[in-house]
């Protein structure tokens, strides 16, 4: 069976063949266009799709959109860049979702459903966290004092003013989070990977970091916060 023929014009622009195209190299956060696949747009995006039935191909089309609308808006929750977060999820378990978390592209912060934390409680939480993939995941305001957070897959999500006091991070996977302003007291990092992830005005007293994997230029930028102790420093290697 020949494969159907997909192709993009942005006005003022040449046809783009789906197949020559990098990823994000065309923007979908605003689409206005025969088949609509965002509500707020202000750019024009003619999809034209050769072949039918209109419908099928309606639908592919729609979810090409989406799937590049999704990976485009990822670096809002990026560690070092100024947030457009979305409106509070209605979903009266949305907190509950953590204890499930999602296994779509961990590393690269995608998911199928929002993991929607914000101002949940998970106080002293021993069970339910350890293990689970939160990528994305939005946890401003979040509480986690006390829990196990062990072995936790974390990327690309947004911890701002989150408090994580006494939290146990070890053997976890921290990538690209942003935990600005996060009280952070006495958190553990024992064999853990921060990558990416920052720590602006973060409270880091009396964290401890034991074995953890930390590369140069994030290790220099984690020394900077004035709240890690002189054990801290020494045991991160900091100048």
């Amino acid at each position: 069976m020949a494969m159907s023929s997909l192709s993009f014009k942005l006005v003022g622009h040449s046809m783009v063949d789906i197949n020559t195209i990098k990823p994000r190299s065309i923007c979908f956060n605003h689409i206005h266009s025969r088949i609509r696949c965002s509500d707020d747009s202000n750019d024009d995006v003619s999809i034209q799709v050769k072949t039918s039935p209109v419908e099928r191909f309606k639908s592919i089309a729609c979810g090409l959109c989406a799937v590049w609308a999704v990976t485009a808006t990822y670096p809002i929750f990026a560690a070092t860049s100024t947030p457009r977060l979305p409106p509070l999820s209605n979903d009266p378990n949305r907190c509950e979702r953590a204890f499930v978390g999602n296994t779509i592209g961990q590393a690269n912060g995608v998911y199928d459903k929002p993991i929607d934390l914000r101002s949940c409680d998970f106080t002293n939480e021993k069970s339910n966290l350890r293990g689970k993939s939160l990528a994305a995941a939005l946890m401003s305001d979040a509480k986690f004092d006390g829990a196990d957070m062990s072995e936790v897959i974390m990327s690309k999500a947004y911890a701002v003013g989150a408090s994580f006091k006494g939290v146990d991070f070890s053997n976890a996977v921290i990538d690209r989070v942003n935990f600005g302003k996060a009280n952070m007291q006495d958190a553990v990092f024992r064999n853990t990977v921060l990558s990416g992830s920052t720590f602006d005005g973060a409270n880091l007293e009396g964290a401890k970091f034991e074995d953890t994997i930390i590369g140069y230029i994030d290790l220099q930028k984690l020394c900077t916060n004035q709240t890690l102790s002189d054990e801290g420093r020494d045991i991160l290697g900091c100048r």
